[in-house]
């Protein structure tokens, strides 16, 4: 049984979430009681609560009690200051240890972060959580304790507690309420101590539609199209962390159906989906993506996913597959959509394989979105339209009469005047025109100029659109495209 004194779970929680203490690990509810309370008492103090439910009136006639005594046993114990030490504590037990991780994770989840960062430094331990693609600092930490969370993590993780000259990769599994968490946990010897990065995965997250991604209403259709095809290959591009693979998990769900058999090879799987057969890659066993791309042909798919063409050998299995009745789905790291095709040509492709099996690219990258509870609008400065200018000369917009907006800070977006992101793309439809050009002359800039002709409308002229519409900052837009 954990004696609740020690635990010490604050007024100010018990008050706001209507959860009270009674002994041991056993507590008293409402009807209004948030599901998360029950799992902050779990995280927090390392107890697994026992529920009874209580109406309201009764509620309040127990915490009269128990403030009540606990202002009894405050007179009793005398009134003499204590302050207890972080550092003191962690070196006193594991057991803080483990409530400052479980405190670090769900404040994490709280706060719909993507990662965790423990960085250590000559003199402390910087906690930062990456939120909406941006580094926030949110905790220091003392130096002396940090080796035992480190231990912890890599016991959780089930990494080597004993190798700290050697980076090392884990995973760990949890769960927050409803919500089931995969996190991936990664160790890097520094000077200072070993650096440690969690990636956090929500596996009960609803995978989003395409519509829901913030294309505009012509790019949608476009991609809507190109899915569509029976066959050929589709490429999604942009650098890591550009939402390439929610856009392709988007595609599958749009695409699933009992008629398809669609299976995909990724590396990582990030999201299951039911009805889809997908494949880990494992190199230890020789599972890569051209081998793994080799065996799923021989399973008779209509869709496949390949989650990145990384080397030749995949890029001439991927083409081979899209040339003879599969519609293959893919990734690449290319900055706008004409790239991909000068990146397969560079890997060794032949251009007129390219020509004849590209059906399509989507280029994208991720915006903030401006917090809408904290958003004003307010008049383009003269440097503001010379920028807007000079970033869609091949494209011209015109800026009469046009505001700009952004987030002043709030309580709701952490006073960063962003919250949530949003998708900016370009989608390059490859039609005859555009085949023969690939065949003839597959360098970047000749490309862009005749995907221009026929229609493509760039990333920065997207996110210039979006910018005016008051979705995202001009500044944002200029950051994520780099111009």
């Amino acid at each position: 049984m954990i004696n609740i004194k020690t635990v010490e779970i604050p007024l100010e929680f018990i008050k706001k979430n209507q959860i009270l203490p009674i002994e041991g690990n056993k507590f008293y509810i409402t009807k209004n009681t948030p599901f998360y309370a029950v799992e902050d008492i779990r995280f927090l103090y390392g107890i697994t609560p026992e529920t009874e439910l209580i109406s309201e009136e009764q509620f309040k006639e127990k915490l009269e009690e128990y403030i009540s005594n606990l202002e009894s046993k405050i007179e009793e114990e005398g009134t003499e200051e204590t302050t207890e030490n972080l550092e003191d504590i962690l070196e006193g037990s594991d057991a803080p240890v483990i409530q400052l991780l479980n405190s670090t994770f769900l404040k994490a989840v709280r706060a719909n972060a993507s990662d965790i960062h423990f960085e250590p430094f000559s003199d402390y331990v910087e906690v930062r959580f990456r939120m909406d693609g941006v580094l926030h600092e949110m905790n220091r930490l003392p130096k002396s304790g940090y080796p035992a969370v480190v231990s912890r993590i890599k016991v959780m993780a089930k990494l080597n507690v004993a190798e700290k000259r050697l980076p090392q990769d884990g995973r760990i599994r949890i769960k927050i309420g409803n919500k089931e968490m995969d996190m991936r946990v990664s160790t890097l010897p520094t000077v200072f101590g070993e650096r440690v990065v969690i990636r956090l995965l929500d596996k009960s997250t609803k995978i989003l539609s395409l519509s829901e991604l913030g294309y505009s209403d012509e790019d949608l259709e476009k991609i809507k199209n190109l899915i569509s095809k029976p066959y050929g290959l589709i490429l999604v591009t942009g650098p890591t962390g550009s939402g390439k693979s929610t856009t392709l998990y988007a595609s599958l769900l749009q695409l699933k159906s009992p008629r398809k058999n669609i299976i995909t090879i990724e590396d990582p799987v990030e999201y299951q989906i039911d009805g889809i057969s997908q494949i880990q890659v494992n190199p230890k066993i020789n599972l890569t993506f051209a081998n793994g791309l080799r065996s799923i042909l021989r399973q008779d798919p209509d869709i496949v996913m390949v989650g990145e063409i990384r080397d030749l050998e995949t890029a001439e299995i991927a083409i081979h597959a899209s040339m003879t009745g599969h519609l293959v789905l893919s990734t690449l790291h290319t900055n706008d959509a004409p790239s991909a095709v000068t990146r397969l040509v560079d890997m060794g492709v032949e251009p007129f394989l390219v020509a004849s099996s590209l059906e399509g690219v989507v280029a994208q990258r991720l915006v903030r979105r401006i917090c809408q509870n904290c958003k004003i609008e307010y008049e383009m400065s003269d440097v503001e339209k010379a920028q807007i200018s000079k970033m869609t000369h091949l494209e011209p917009i015109n800026l009469e009469g046009k505001k700009l907006f952004k987030g002043v800070g709030c309580e709701e977006c952490m006073n960063t005047g962003y919250k949530g992101r949003i998708a900016i793309c370009e989608v390059m439809e490859v039609n005859e025109d555009l085949r023969s050009v690939i065949s003839k002359s597959p360098e970047s800039n000749i490309v862009k100029q005749h995907a221009l002709e026929n229609g493509m409308k760039t990333l920065v002229k997207d996110g210039i659109e979006k910018a005016l519409k008051g979705i995202t900052t001009l500044e944002e837009v200029i950051q994520a495209t780099k111009v």
